[in-house]
């Protein structure tokens, strides 16, 4: 397949690309830093400093967009939820208008999303048709995936994938959480009830194949572990991992002292969200648990 990527560099889309290409797919990524985009993606794939110059009988037969600035990275100022919004928005709505004066357009968006669609829950399971709850991540999302549905009206299908958090080695939130814990400084946040909802950064680059090679998916689609846990169960596994202990919590008004408003929203409240649709529709995942995920990420690790 000719694929064109954005978010190429990151966490998931260095990874994702490498495997494409191991599969004998044609990518096209889309970078910022032509320079770092190379050293990090190698020679193979073709890069793009803009989409101005895709011309317009060139074909790709699926897109996927990752692009967007980590939510989790900083505080919420308004300076930063302008960057996580337009971050999104613009890459988006740039890939739609160049698939309206392509003469033949894809026939797959990818569009990354996130649990955070959701809001804050409880500990009750959501699916894809679950209510959210109205906050600034869940507008955030929302307003993402109505920037990639426009594509539906270019006789696209659109798959909308609502990531949970991402684990894997040499990076994401283990790679903040790891030298913390291994000098045994990890400690739950909070109450350490709220829920966490997960995945193996294999497992997503799996979905996202198996959605490649689909022909009617179209829709949302959360991207989790079946198994959610809470913080505290995910500080005591992660802890068990590398064999230290983790008895220096984080009350909550500190939580929110050092991180603000995103502290609160996503360090202190959580989603227990299922991958319904991915279940029901034969989906296997390589990592349903967690402690299997960490053995993997950590030996992984050890072995780079």
């Amino acid at each position: 397949m000719r694929i064109l990527i954005t978010g190429g560099t990151g966490f998931i889309g260095a990874r994702l690309t490498e495997e494409l290409q191991v599969l004998g797919h044609e990518l096209t990524v889309l970078v910022r830093d032509y320079a770092r985009a190379r050293l990090t993606l190698g020679t193979r794939p073709e890069l793009l400093r803009s989409l101005d110059e895709v011309d317009q009988d060139r074909q790709f037969d699926a897109i996927i967009n990752l692009a967007g600035a980590g939510i989790a990275d900083k505080r919420w100022t308004r300076a930063r939820k302008r960057l996580l919004l337009s971050s999104r928005l613009e890459t988006t709505r740039a890939l739609v208008q160049l698939c309206q004066r392509l003469r033949q357009r894809p026939g797959l968006l990818l569009n990354a999303s996130a649990v955070g669609f959701y809001g804050a829950h409880g500990t009750e399971p959501l699916t894809e048709t679950s209510a959210a709850h109205d906050e600034f991540s869940h507008q955030l999302c929302k307003r993402w995936e109505e920037e990639a549905r426009k594509a539906e009206s270019l006789g696209i299908r659109v798959c909308l994938l609502r990531l949970g958090v991402v684990l894997g080695p040499g990076g994401g939130m283990l790679g903040r959480l790891l030298p913390m814990f291994r000098l045994a400084l990890g400690g739950r946040l909070g109450d350490g009830q709220q829920m966490l909802s997960w995945v193996h950064r294999t497992d997503v680059i799996n979905v996202i194949r198996f959605l490649l090679a689909g022909d009617s998916e179209s829709g949302v689609y959360n991207v989790t572990a079946p198994e959610s846990v809470s913080n505290r169960t995910f500080t005591r596994e992660l802890a068990a991992a590398v064999n230290r202990p983790a008895v220096l919590p984080l009350p909550a008004p500190l939580v929110q002292l050092m991180f603000g408003e995103m502290g609160d929203r996503l360090l202190l409240h959580g989603q227990n969200v299922k991958p319904a649709r991915l279940q029901a529709e034969g989906f296997e995942f390589r990592y349903p648990d967690l402690r299997s995920a960490l053995a993997a990420c950590l030996c992984d690790s050890e072995s780079n």
